[in-house]
């Protein structure tokens, strides 16, 4: 082993950051070099430091400005770009499509669930110092069903725009917020209802969600 693995969490639950923090520190190659509670938090942190592994929840709370708060997805996104930087290992409860391939996207290279037993957290932390790919039983097992199945596969845009649905936006909203023509939408939408066999904005929220991709 070439020294120490430095190791940044970035949580908004402090038990949690306890928890993770005793299974690591259990480890004699892992060394957490430190703790935030936003994702911004954890990209100021990476980008100050000397950070080989940051460990990214997906969701923060609103922070003191109570505004909506970074997603960890996001923060991920903009570790990247760091020079230099570390590499994220998402650990979150949520293991649906689109929070996966968001973090995937992203550009993280393992995604772990809070309930991995602490050996496999210590092993995914190993492998993601090497920059090498480790994901969670549940969350690799969705992965390759998505290769499998390309057809009823929402695009990580196309889950984008469904996500954006399922919380009431219209349209246009949904366009605003992504970027894209009303358009451009709608025809993602026909491809999502397409896909999941539905014809409704509705059906479709509720297939998705059924299906664990929202």
């Amino acid at each position: 082993m070439g020294g120490m693995i430095r190791v940044l969490l970035a949580d908004d639950h402090e038990i949690v950051r306890m928890g993770l923090r005793a299974v690591l520190e259990s480890a004699a190659d892992i060394d957490i070099v430190g703790e935030v509670d936003t994702a911004d938090g954890a990209v100021k942190a990476a980008a100050d430091m000397s950070v080989d592994v940051v460990l990214m929840d997906l969701r923060f709370g609103a922070g003191t400005a109570g505004r909506d708060a970074e997603t960890g997805a996001q923060a991920t996104a903009r570790i990247r770009h760091l020079p230099d930087p570390p590499n994220v290992l998402v650990v979150t409860n949520y293991d649906t499509d689109v929070e996966i391939l968001g973090a995937v996207e992203a550009g993280a290279v393992g995604y772990l669930l809070k309930d991995s037993p602490p050996a496999e957290l210590i092993s995914a932390v190993r492998s993601a110092a090497q920059g090498a790919t480790a994901l969670s039983g549940a969350v690799a097992h969705r992965l390759r069903h998505r290769e499998k199945d390309p057809a009823t596969s929402l695009s990580a845009r196309e889950l984008e725009v469904l996500q954006a649905v399922s919380q009431g936006k219209s349209n246009r909203d949904i366009g605003a917020e992504l970027f894209l023509s009303e358009a451009t939408v709608k025809s993602h939408l026909a491809h999502v209802y397409d896909k999941l066999g539905v014809r409704s904005r509705t059906s479709a929220v509720a297939a998705a969600r059924e299906a664990g991709m929202l």
